[in-house]
């Protein structure tokens, strides 16, 4: 089988390795805008998280049901690619300061009344956060999800893009970009190439099909400090934003050195390094974060443990999610093309259950 993916994101990358998992005699060739390496991918810019329950606020439950699938199927991917710490499941700490529990309250609630499964979210108090997370124990009250996680997005980016290296039927087209597909048939400037199988992994690249899809900005900012340490994903409510903080260890750890020049990141020895973000803006541009959502994030980090004002600013992140109106993502699938799309800012948390799905339902598994 002759195989082209379009897009080396976060989708095609999780596309290729269920194929090359289930099929020996198999040819991939990959048609990426950019670089094999991915640094411009939504799928580098993620914080990773997989937390189906914090998400329910703004998703329907099929988001939930299909981030659990996810949050099963991670592990396996990740040790296909030699990446065997990439990958935690320690829950997720939710608080607020105190003139916020009213948000945090409606919040949880919200969740509860969604599916019967949030009943189980545990309402912890300053005793129980500081056995967890000793640096939070000035936050007097919150709640603790503990079957959520995280994966090391920028490190998966990375691994997968060397496992695809070793691995002989894989091809790299860079900085090709996909002009239009069709069933078995892929074309660029260079002009039109057959294949058995067409999946279109583009993102935002896929508007010349679909006319509703839009982009919507995400910012991040990745902070190192020497004097924290916050081992789980952390999230701050707040009325105009909800913060979160994703521990990142000790950064690029197990990334060749050309590839840590590549995403210009600077690891300071000793510190630990941290994720943050919230932003969700409506829009595609992808010029570099503003001023506003920086301080709005830093001052938000601050008030989480005071010395994260002593922190280094070492990276900041600009990225557009692909996303429909009803912000759920889509598959299409016919003879020779399948399409998958739309995973608005739930990415890690449903690219393996929707590829799954979509391979699952689509003629190409199924023998014809």
């Amino acid at each position: 089988m002759n195989i082209a993916i379009a897009g080396a994101g976060l989708v095609g990358r999780v596309v290729a390795l269920n194929l090359l998992r289930v099929y020996d005699d198999l040819t991939i060739t990959f048609f990426e805008k950019d670089s094999k390496e991915g640094v411009s991918a939504a799928g580098f810019t993620a914080a990773g998280m997989l937390a189906p329950y914090a998400e329910l606020e703004t998703a329907e439950s099929a988001i939930f049901e299909l981030g659990h699938r996810s949050i099963a199927l991670w592990p396996d991917l990740l040790k296909q690619i030699g990446l065997f710490d990439g990958y935690q499941q320690k829950g997720t700490v939710i608080t607020a300061h105190p003139q916020d529990m009213g948000e945090l309250t409606h919040f949880i609630g919200m969740l509860q009344r969604k599916v019967d499964a949030a009943a189980s979210i545990e309402e912890v108090d300053s005793q129980d956060i500081k056995a967890l997370e000793p640096d939070l124990v000035a936050h007097q009250r919150g709640f603790f999800i503990p079957s959520e996680g995280v994966v090391d997005a920028q490190r998966f980016m990375a691994f997968s893009a060397n496992y695809f290296d070793r691995n002989e039927g894989v091809l790299f087209r860079e900085y090709t970009p996909v002009e239009k597909l069709e069933p078995g048939r892929v074309y660029t400037k260079e002009g039109v190439e057959s294949f058995d199988w067409v999946f279109d992994a583009r993102g935002l690249g896929a508007k010349e099909h679909f006319d509703d899809l839009r982009g919507v900005r995400g910012e991040v900012m990745w902070v190192e400090a020497n004097d924290i340490d916050i081992g789980r994903p952390t999230r701050l409510m707040h009325p105009r934003y909800k913060l979160y903080i994703v521990p990142r260890g000790n950064g690029c750890e197990g990334i060749d050195l050309e590839y840590c020049k590549a995403c210009k990141l600077s690891q300071t020895s000793g510190y630990k390094r941290y994720i943050i973000g919230a932003t969700e803006i409506e829009s595609e541009d992808l010029s570099p974060i503003s001023i506003r959502s920086s301080m709005e994030l830093l001052s938000a980090l601050y008030t989480v443990h005071p010395n994260f004002g002593e922190a280094r600013v070492v990276n900041t992140e600009t990225n557009c999610r692909p996303a429909f109106r009803d912000n759920l993502p889509r598959i299409e699938n016919e003879k020779g093309l399948t399409r998958i799309n739309g995973l608005y800012r739930h990415g890690y948390l449903l690219s393996p259950a929707i590829v799954e799905k979509a391979l699952d339902e689509g003629i190409f598994l199924n023998g014809t």
